[in-house]
């Protein structure tokens, strides 16, 4: 359980560092988000889900 803590801690500061130092893009890149339509959203999460698997598995060792 402290494990996955500290990742989603991790998660939450890389998540949160674009806004933190680009606010301004960083609002004009969700208006950017809130304009695409569901098919492409679900392509980008989709692509998005399979690169951060490759990341664990590679991380992992290929375990």
């Amino acid at each position: 359980m402290k494990f996955f803590l500290c990742v989603m801690g991790m998660v939450m500061i890389v998540e949160g560092l674009p806004y933190f130092a680009f606010p301004a893009k960083m609002r004009r890149m969700v208006s950017v988000v809130l304009g695409l339509d569901d098919a492409t959203l679900r392509r980008f999460g989709f692509f998005m889900m399979l690169a951060g698997l490759g990341v664990v598995y590679l991380a992992g060792g290929g375990r």
